[in-house]
């Protein structure tokens, strides 16, 4: 009987793409969540929380690969210290590791730093124990998901005026794409910290909102906002871009016109 390949944050945005290509790949699903899911064919959940460690060790018993997909914006290094702690114990599996472009440039130093930028310490955090733990692995850095930046665009909408932050610049990507080289990364040899991956443009925050706003029928007044701290300095200078490795094909543009309705009378 085949080992089961484990995802953590399978319910989550890339994971439940991650499951979907494993699953119709033929390879046997193990997911570990939080809350309780009903079983599907070829995909098991199993019940456990990465940031206490229960649960955990069941969860990746028997497991050969392990594509850690769980992420928030603080704790992810104890998170990936109960994983790693887990799959020792286990054997010696292939974990494949999310991180995110610029996690290693972005220093998050002051309180502001943390509040807008902490999930790029908590990825290094989480690269760095995974790197340090002894087994094999594979790490995979992508910019900011369409996904993200759509729900970051949508709330800022809401306001009558919209501060954007400027000199901000992203390079989303599909996360359809990077779901697609996570895995095959992760049914692959161990790898270390691979090439990036990040969408094919780079864009302004200013045109990713006036792109929304558009694809909606919308106006908005936009107001260029300053912000300070050394984490927005090394964005503005591009520390979360990767020009060098934009072979995602998907562009903003594509992505809203699939995924935002446009008012009647209003053309895509």
């Amino acid at each position: 009987m085949a080992s089961p390949v484990l995802i953590t944050g399978g319910t989550g945005t890339l994971g439940r793409l991650v499951v979907l290509l494993l699953r119709d790949a033929g390879h046997d699903v193990r997911v570990l969540s939080r809350g309780g899911h009903p079983n599907r064919p070829g995909v098991e959940f199993v019940t456990g929380d990465l940031a206490s460690g229960e649960g955990v060790r069941a969860a990746v018993a028997g497991a050969e690969i392990i594509v850690h997909c769980a992420g928030t914006s603080k704790g992810d290094e104890e998170k990936a210290r109960h994983l790693v702690h887990a799959a020792s114990q286990a054997g010696t599996p292939h974990l494949a590791y999310i991180s995110v472009v610029g996690a290693d440039r972005v220093p998050v130093v002051s309180g502001l730093d943390r509040a807008m930028f902490g999930y790029f310490r908590s990825k290094l955090g989480a690269e760095r124990v995974i790197a340090d733990s002894g087994l094999p692995w594979t790490t995979l850095r992508a910019t900011q998901f369409h996904d993200l930046m759509l729900m970051t665009v949508q709330a800022m909408a809401k306001m009558p005026v919209i501060p954007v932050p400027s000199g901000f610049r992203f390079q989303p990507v599909d996360t359809g794409e990077v779901a697609t080289r996570l895995v095959e990364l992760a049914l692959g040899t161990p790898a270390g910290l691979v090439p990036d991956l990040g969408g094919p443009r780079v864009y302004e925050m200013t045109a990713l909102v006036r792109g929304y706003l558009r694809a909606r029928g919308k106006r908005r007044p936009i107001l260029p906002v300053r912000v300070p701290g050394r984490a927005a300095k090394a964005v503005r200078d591009g520390a979360n871009l990767a020009p060098d490795r934009a072979v995602g094909r998907r562009t903003w543009e594509d992505f809203l016109a699939a995924r935002v309705d446009t008012p009647a009378g209003q053309p895509h």
